[in-house]
């Protein structure tokens, strides 16, 4: 299994899911330091590459595999209509959107027959806040690239887990008032963990009859 963003967060935790049921892992980030960190707590593979561009010679050094996770994100941030900035809004869709794309072009030639591709969206396109416009975009935007790529890449299964608040580091480290206040309007009563994220990552790569799903993981935030 090959995780895109396997350092840390909802990605490190699916990596060390799969590797605690045998899997063979390799876990790719731009972070070099990260990288051979991670693959050493995990007893994985580690790899550095800039999902930004086209990872190209990426799969081309790992071989063939069973399943790809795509979980590579910058820190999260609002950004209100009246402080718009391109440049930003491109940075966003170049990693969360256009960069899973690509990877998924590139490791196509790669993936065994069997094989699943597994993506990243949120519960933001389905219930934004304000200052959410780009974040529900992105959300959206992958929402309809999962569900178009299972038709398109028929039979490699392709979903894709739709996590609520998760407790991890794209939040900053000064989100307990953050995590708090979501926790209190949610059914469960908390915020997600990243181990509760993993657990979705791992069911869709093994339920072999389900493609274009998206797996929400939110506590029922969307209920409420």
């Amino acid at each position: 299994m090959v995780v895109l963003g396997g350092t840390s967060g909802i990605g490190y935790a699916t990596a060390a899911a799969a590797a605690g049921q045998g899997a063979e892992v390799v876990v790719v980030s731009s972070d070099r330091r990260r990288v051979d960190d991670a693959a050493a707590r995990l007893g994985a593979t580690g790899l550095t590459a800039d999902l930004t561009d086209p990872p190209t010679g990426l799969f081309e050094r790992i071989g063939p595999f069973d399943h790809l996770v795509y979980t590579a994100g910058g820190p999260l941030s609002l950004m209100p209509v009246t402080s718009f900035d391109p440049r930003v809004a491109r940075e966003f869709f170049g990693l969360r959107y256009f960069g899973a794309l690509s990877a998924v072009r590139a490791a196509l030639p790669f993936l065994r027959e069997g094989g699943s591709i597994t993506l990243t969206t949120g519960t933001a396109g389905n219930r934004p806040a304000p200052g959410w416009a780009l974040g529900a975009s992105i959300c959206g935007a992958m929402d309809s690239l999962t569900r178009a790529l299972a038709v398109e890449l028929a039979p490699i299964r392709v979903n894709a887990v739709r996590p609520g608040v998760t407790r991890s580091p794209l939040w900053g480290d000064d989100a307990g008032d953050f995590y708090e206040q979501t926790a209190a309007g949610v059914p469960l009563g908390r915020v997600g963990e990243v181990t509760d994220v993993a657990d979705a990552y791992l069911y869709l790569i093994g339920q072999s009859f389900t493609t274009g799903t998206i797996l929400t993981v939110d506590g029922g935030a969307l209920l409420a």
